[in-house]
């Protein structure tokens, strides 16, 4: 039997090739850390400027007002409201793989890793002036932590290059032995002096990453102000829900959303963080009489209450971008009674301070339905991440085209002359909710018991109301369902069905709702884009 031996040639390649990485790993680590550096030195240093000054933040901004509708459609498709989440763990990773290269580079051509770093701190630089309400001294954090960035890689790489030309150096024979043996001393020594420094550098940028954020919530006044903040007693009270709003089955959301369970979707990566002292709106555009509110003179004025759910107009079929609550604020039609609109004017363009705008019909905030700029979210003031201080809240419309968060800024305009931030990206310019249904008990794929199986889901259509659902098990007749109470015609509505006699299987139920008007929910599917999802939902579970 002839036995197969490694070919020399094969072994040496192999030997050369795990010299050459142990040779290279310590220059990417050596970019790495110093990359980790420059983060940390700029987030520690953003917390004395605004909230966009830190790269990470600005980056991350400037990358979400380029991304084109699909892939922002198919990141909240696919990570829903932890698209945020998402985009920085990408960040992180691209960011890890630029560090590695530079460090590499520097290996042999520091200078060209030193102009790489050069050319991406202006590129940080450009991405926080791009975004609103900053300034030309909000990329002293970047200029800073670019200098600290080159100053680490010009060590930690130097360390780098002593730590690896003891094991680049090779002997044979037993007179060399000792040599080799002497020389690898100095390499040990010089190895452990770059982990340890890498180590260390590492764990300061760290701190100085989660210090930065730390600080900058202590600086910042809206957290403190509001937890001190006590909302007025509303003028106009919400009508108390009535009985039976929530449909009688295990595993239902609840009728009322908690504020701390409510979807958030919106182009901010970084959460605005406003003083209520310094928060002002301006009304301006095609108006009689221009002028300019405080957040005390909006407290002050006669507010009202209204249960409203917020849809979200990338929420897929049967998904769960959706969420209830009671909301306080002032009517935006006394608001815009004051500005007397001209003649010709269709639109009003809303602006947070984050630079997002949304255009919604001017006749939808002047009619007699209940669009507030909302301060109050179920019983307490807006959470930070919803728009505290001021946001706006209009029934019927898909939020992107009406729900502004932060909102300093509403000008009264035309649908012909200005362009919202999604409507430039592909999406219609106006956002009328569609008639919407789902199944939330059973869940999809879900085991049930054989028997009785109960099932439940919500149907909403904002303005209008909801008469009635109806549920077809697998392919079954259409079917009557139970609804809950109705609480208003600009909430969801609840549903419930028994169904006797579930025999072990696969099974599935469809639903379509009908609205107050006799409308019946189409089957016809239509994506998120370029004005919200249409269709039934089909659940598919097991009785087991």
């Amino acid at each position: 039997m002839m036995e197969t031996q490694e070919m020399p040639g094969r072994s040496t390649a192999a030997r050369g090739r795990i010299r050459t990485l142990l040779r290279r790993w310590p220059h990417a680590l050596a970019g790495l850390v110093s990359a980790g550096l420059l983060f940390g030195v700029a987030e520690l240093i953003s917390a004395f400027f605004s909230t966009s000054s830190s790269p990470l933040v600005a980056l991350g901004g400037a990358f979400i007002d380029i991304t084109p509708p699909w892939l922002k459609d198919f990141a909240i498709a696919t990570f829903g409201t932890n698209d945020k989440l998402a985009l920085f763990i990408s960040m992180g990773i691209v960011a890890t793989l630029v560090a590695a290269a530079i460090g590499l580079l520097a290996r042999s051509r520091f200078g060209l890793a030193q102009g790489a770093i050069l050319v991406l701190a202006v590129g940080m630089a450009a991405a926080v002036l791009s975004r609103p309400a900053t300034g030309i001294l909000d990329i002293v954090p970047t200029v800073v932590g670019a200098v600290a960035g080159i100053a680490a890689l010009l060590y930690v790489s130097r360390l780098a290059a002593s730590s690896v030309q003891g094991g680049s150096r090779t002997s044979t024979g037993e007179a060399e032995e000792h040599d080799a043996d002497q020389a690898r001393k100095p390499a040990s020594s010089s190895r452990r002096r770059f982990l340890t420094v890498s180590i260390v550098t590492a764990v300061g940028a760290g701190v100085m990453l989660a210090g930065g954020r730390a600080l900058s919530g202590v600086r910042n006044a809206a957290a403190t102000t509001r937890e001190a903040l006590r909302l007025p007693r509303a003028a106009n009270q919400a009508t108390p829900l009535p009985e039976g709003v929530g449909a009688e089955v295990k595993g239902m959301p609840s009728f009322v959303t908690p504020n701390d369970s409510f979807y958030r979707i919106d182009t901010a990566l970084a959460v605005p963080r406003i003083d209520p002292a310094s928060w002002t709106l301006r009304v301006h555009g095609m108006v009689e009489e221009e002028f300019s509110i405080g957040f005390d003179e909006l407290l002050g004025m006669e507010l009202d209450e209204t249960w409203l759910t917020l849809t979200c107009v990338s929420n897929p079929v049967g998904g769960d971008l959706v969420g209830n609550a009671k909301w306080l604020g002032y009517p935006l039609r006394k608001l815009l009674e004051r500005a007397r609109p001209q003649q010709g004017a269709d639109m009003v363009l809303s602006t947070s301070i984050d630079g997002f705008s949304a255009s919604t019909p001017l006749e939808v905030l002047t009619d007699d339905r209940q669009a507030l700029l909302a301060v109050g979210m179920n019983d307490e003031p807006l959470p930070l991440e919803h728009g505290y201080p001021v946001r706006m809240v209009v029934p019927g419309l898909y939020g992107y085209v009406s729900a502004t968060k932060w909102v300093v800024d509403l000008e009264v305009t035309r649908f012909a002359d200005k362009a919202a931030y999604w409507t430039t990206r592909g999406w219609d310019d106006h956002g009328p909710i569609k008639l919407a249904s789902r199944v939330d008990v059973p869940r999809p794929f879900s085991t049930v018991s054989a028997g009785t199986v109960m099932l439940g889901g919500t149907a909403w259509a904002q303005t209008r109301g909801i008469k009635g659902v109806e549920i077809k098990i697998d392919d079954g007749e259409w079917q009557k369902v139970d609804m809950a109470t109705e609480a208003s015609v600009d909430t969801w509505r609840q549903w419930s069905y028994e169904w006797k006699g579930a025999k072990e299987g696969t099974h599935s139920a469809t639903v379509r709702a009908i609205d107050a008007d006799g409308t019946v929910q189409t089957e016809k599917r239509a994506d998120p884009v370029p004005n919200g999802a249409s269709g039934w939902q089909r659940v598919q579970f097991t009785v087991g």
